[in-house]
């Protein structure tokens, strides 16, 4: 049994099963369009929202440094999985990478730890989204009926229409193909870039020395708890890091991490890029180089502009523009942050049908799964199922109390793709890289610590929740994928035959 958990595909198969017709997804991407990809998916809520949050309750102005930290671990894993995209140029990322370095078990792990971030993070994205539209509307004096925006308080019903249309109208651009995806992300990264730009360089003439004094405030201890919302490692050591401080820092790098999650998806678009061993590490690093400058000058702006114990934790940027006098400016950001959230919630749901589709095409999702349009070249069914239920999802949930879970899903596969350039590398020697990581095994080894210290900083009750969601995975491995993979199903052959 044990050398069946661990059965591996070579590279050579999963390149080859790109290849058959029924499967094969159409090449059109370049590496300017998945560093748009990866900008479009990167700024989004964290942005907007997480500045304000990390800087009033962690770190204060030095939160650009959090910022940086954050970008540095993203960085390190960035490093492992432009190898492993260059040299598997396939669809699934991690997935893909992890099951032919460690096997068959480990790989349906990363899948559905993957299938979970992604969707999870497609439908808080979708719900984040339509709060925005609602600020909009609610300023143009239009506004939905409660039961339709999913704020229905008075009579515990509510559905979130704007968050459910959302997700079905970017479905169908998704299956129309992935080059309209493209242009489509393209004009919006431009306008949400823009904007970002703009509060950039206006917010600059508003700010005032003074507010960046104390820049890391005086270090203050972390209230004793053993709830389940306090982080792991408090429960685990009876300690953690202080609030502010130098170590208030890298607390606030725990926080703004999610700003980051996304450049690994444009790792899922190999498979569908020209010439992926050159572009998807061009397009993997250069997004995550763009969007970490893009942090840390805005942390720099919006800390200058309003001291950082008053910032706001919900709209930190606009509101920092309202207390300097110009209100104005927040219809502004509202709007690029709706239009940065959509890019986000497409991309991700980009990321989780092409995981989902590489996982069918192994046999351990249902093989049903694994076709793609005749027409588009696009894997529509998995993307038309994932489109409805993270629809449905997004219209009935807030799932505010679940976003860690998108934090932890994405950590996770860090370690996992880090640990595999190490196996793969000794294992596989003889093949060709077109990108290798630097520095190996030292640089991947920082890599799996920086992720797990992020991921010790997280509550104890979203590693719960995970390894609830990672049960019920082992259930449907045991049950299902386990023998109809088609790694299964060619050792079953020989026997089989006269």
């Amino acid at each position: 049994m044990g050398s069946t958990l661990f059965r591996t595909k070579n590279v050579e198969q999963s390149i080859k099963d790109t290849e058959e017709p029924e499967h094969a997804l159409k090449k059109s991407l370049s590496a300017l369009d998945l560093t748009v990809f990866g900008v479009g998916v990167i700024i989004g809520t964290g942005i907007f929202v997480l500045t304000g949050t990390a800087a009033k309750n962690n770190a204060g102005p030095a939160v650009a440094l959090s910022f940086a930290v954050a970008g540095v671990v993203c960085g390190l894993a960035a490093l492992c999985y432009a190898e492993f995209a260059s040299t598997v140029p396939v669809a699934g990322s991690a997935y893909t990478f992890s099951y032919a370095s460690l096997g068959e078990f480990p790989a349906w792990i990363i899948g559905w730890d993957l299938v979970l971030e992604l969707a999870l993070g497609t439908a808080v994205v979708a719900v984040g989204w339509s709060g925005y539209i609602h600020s909009l509307l609610d300023n143009a004096g239009w506004r939905l009926p409660a039961y339709l925006s999913g704020r229905d308080g008075a009579h515990g019903f509510g559905f979130d229409i704007l968050a459910a249309a959302l997700v079905l109208v970017l479905t169908a651009i998704l299956v129309v193909g992935m080059k309209l995806s493209a242009r489509v992300t393209s004009v919006v990264v431009a306008i949400k870039v823009a904007v970002v730009l703009v509060v950039i360089v206006a917010g600059a003439f508003f700010v005032h020395s003074g507010n960046y004094s104390p820049f890391v405030p005086a270090k203050e201890p972390v209230p004793a708890g053993g709830n389940l919302k306090a982080p792991l490692i408090q429960l685990m050591f009876g300690w953690a890091p202080s609030n502010f401080g130098v170590m208030g820092i890298f607390t606030a790098a725990s926080v703004v991490f999610f700003a980051f999650i996304g450049f690994d998806v444009v790792a899922t678009a190999a498979e569908e890029t020209r010439h992926p061993q050159r572009d998807v590490p061009r397009g993997i690093i250069g997004s995550l180089i763009i969007c970490t400058a893009l942090y840390v000058a805005v942390a720099i702006v919006v800390t200058g502009m309003q001291k950082y114990s008053d910032l706001s934790v919900d709209a930190p940027l606009a509101d920092a523009f309202k207390a300097t006098g110009h209100p104005w400016f927040a219809g502004l950001i509202s709007f690029g942050a709706a239009v940065g959230l959509t890019t986000v919630c497409m991309i991700l749901l980009l990321g989780q049908s092409r995981v989902f589709f590489a996982m069918s095409r192994d046999g351990l999702l249902p093989r049903f799964f694994s076709h793609t349009h005749p027409r588009f070249r696009t894997p529509y069914r998995p993307t038309i199922l994932l489109g409805v239920v993270i629809a449905i999802v997004a219209g009935f949930t807030s799932l505010s109390e679940l976003a860690e879970l998108v934090n932890i899903g994405t950590l996770f596969a860090f370690v996992v793709v880090s640990i595999s350039v190490i196996i793969l590398r000794n294992t596989r020697p003889d093949l060709e890289r077109s990108f290798r990581t630097p520095w190996v095994p030292v640089l991947p080894i920082l890599s799996v610590l920086a992720s797990l210290w992020l991921m010790l900083n997280l509550p104890a009750e979203t590693w719960l929740r995970f390894a609830i969601w990672m049960i019920i995975g082992f259930v449907v491995y045991f049950l299902y994928g386990r023998s109809h993979s088609r790694l299964a199903q060619a050792e079953r052959a020989p026997a089989d035959a006269p």
